[in-house]
């Protein structure tokens, strides 16, 4: 039987943290001179309280460690406990339980999905709150990533446990250390962010929660219009930059800050990355000149903050993109499912599992033409295995099926097949806005019945957590001895 122990006691320090963070809103509130601030002290004072209960009642049994069923466990349990006491704030202010847990798990999963409307009017609190849930969720992320997945060696990410190994030794001696510098990074590059939205003519503000929001790649804005509120084209082409860095793999993104810039260039999934931005943006570009009559500068603008936006997983929209036409949301659909690379802050499948399968592909075709060849594909200087490749495409097979179920289940539930579809996978992909007219990128979830709502909190967490981290809960082994 699995020890609980260790497990609480590192979920009552992530508690207390989450608990810290809640008194940032608070301030806000308060500055504001808005009586919510009662909110987000009280929900502070009770997550804080639970989290030093359990870490007293559980003290000291962090000596040992954590074995790999005891860091499954935790990584599940955070995830999902992390946005039922995220959604406590929420709640005091009015807003029902299942819309408040909605909101709590998209803005931790870092998806953008939400289901509050007449955002320009929301208490100002309330609106931190959020981009800070998709902040915390974002470093969450590429800590999970990076340090635990590929030691966990699921759907693939075993590929960069010797590489991140390597890379951690370059750059430092402990895993302590390489998070203490991703934090530094995750931080500096939102401080940037922040300046970049200023300069562009953002308000204090709107440049704050933006840019917790853009770095995070999680996409709640302070507005309805998300983007398009904003008539500088400077200020969409700045969103765009830092997307794309946020989609970025943090660890090269340290060693680039610490002056080897062109290590980031060299990454498979780096260079797939911005080529694939590039040719689908120039592509869409050129369709709504022709079809929509746009100018240059407003198509090609349009056409690549809302691609970059939806294959980074940030859910940003400039313009609704589902009245360009059947070709376009054919295409939204589709790059829903595409997301960032590994180590950084995006979901979706991801680049690196895309070069695999389409390198097991090339292979498995050669060996038909020539079967007695011995040949072998690479990614970068990695050779791949059978067991790596098997594990991408157990991955895919299993990503897909789990599409299908929740579409499935939504439509049980009497949601339309586009909307089922899209609301599946943009919340296993953690993308954030769906399409059709109920949740595309002029609307929202809130139409949705509840249990429709429960389904895609547990989506959003499946997604973000890369499946086979949650299934393997279920697997009877898993807590035998």
């Amino acid at each position: 039987m699995i020890s609980l122990r260790p497990v609480l006691n590192v979920l009552g320090f992530l508690y207390v943290g989450l608990a810290t963070a809640m008194l940032v809103p608070a301030i806000v509130d308060v500055a504001a001179r808005n009586a919510d601030w009662r909110a987000f002290v009280f929900s502070a004072l009770f997550t804080g309280l639970v989290g030093m209960l359990l870490s007293i009642a559980v003290g000291g049994s962090l000596k040992e460690g954590l074995n790999i069923r005891q860091t499954f466990l935790l990584t599940a349990l955070a995830w999902a406990t992390l946005p039922a006491l995220g959604a406590l704030p929420f709640m005091w202010l009015g807003i029902g339980y299942a819309d408040a847990v909605f909101e709590a798990v998209s803005g931790v999963t870092t998806t953008g999905s939400t289901v509050l409307s007449g955002l320009d009017g929301l208490p100002p609190g309330l609106l931190v709150w959020r981009s800070l849930l998709q902040w915390i969720g974002g470093i969450g992320i590429i800590v999970m990533a990076i340090v635990l997945l590929p030691f966990l060696r699921i759907g693939g990410m075993q590929l960069f446990q010797t590489e991140a190994s390597d890379r951690s030794e370059k750059i430092v001696s402990r895993s302590i250390e390489l998070i203490r510098l991703l934090g530094l990074a995750y931080v500096l590059l939102t401080a940037l962010c922040i300046i970049a939205y200023l300069a562009t003519g953002f308000e204090l503000f709107d440049a704050f929660n933006h840019a917790l929001t853009t770095i995070s790649t999680g996409g709640f804005s302070t507005h309805d219009a998300s983007f398009g509120y904003y008539t500088n084209p400077v200020s969409g082409w700045v969103s765009i930059f830092f997307m794309v860095v946020g989609a970025l793999p943090f660890v090269l993104i340290v060693q680039a800050l610490r002056g080897q810039p062109l290590l980031l260039w060299r990454d498979p999934q780096v260079r797939a990355l911005v080529g694939f931005l590039g040719v689908v943006s120039l592509v869409m570009t050129v369709y709504l000149g022709i079809t929509m009559r746009f100018p240059f500068d407003e198509a090609l603008l349009r056409a690549t903050f809302n691609v970059v936006s939806i294959v980074t997983g940030t859910g940003y929209a400039l313009g609704d993109y589902t009245e360009w036409g059947g070709p376009v949301v054919g295409i939204v659909l589709l790059l829903s499912f595409v997301g960032g690379c590994t180590g950084s802050t995006t979901g979706g499948i991801k680049m690196f599992r895309f070069l695999v399968f389409f390198g097991t592909v090339r292979a498995h075709f050669r060996r038909m033409v020539r079967p007695n060849r011995v040949m072998s594909e690479e990614y970068g200087r990695i050779r791949l295995t059978t067991e790596l490749s098997f594990s991408v495409l157990a991955f895919l097979v299993v990503y897909m099926g789990a599409v299908g179920a929740v579409t499935l289940g939504l439509s049980v539930f009497g949601l339309d097949l586009i909307t089922a579809l899209s609301a599946a996978a943009t919340s296993i992909g953690n993308v954030g806005p769906g399409l059709g007219s109920v949740i595309g990128p002029s609307g929202n979830f809130a139409p949705l019945p509840d249990d429709a709502k429960w389904l895609l909190c547990a989506a959003m967490l499946f997604g973000r957590l890369e499946l086979f981290t949650v299934l393997v809960l279920f697997d009877p082994d898993f807590w035998s001895r």
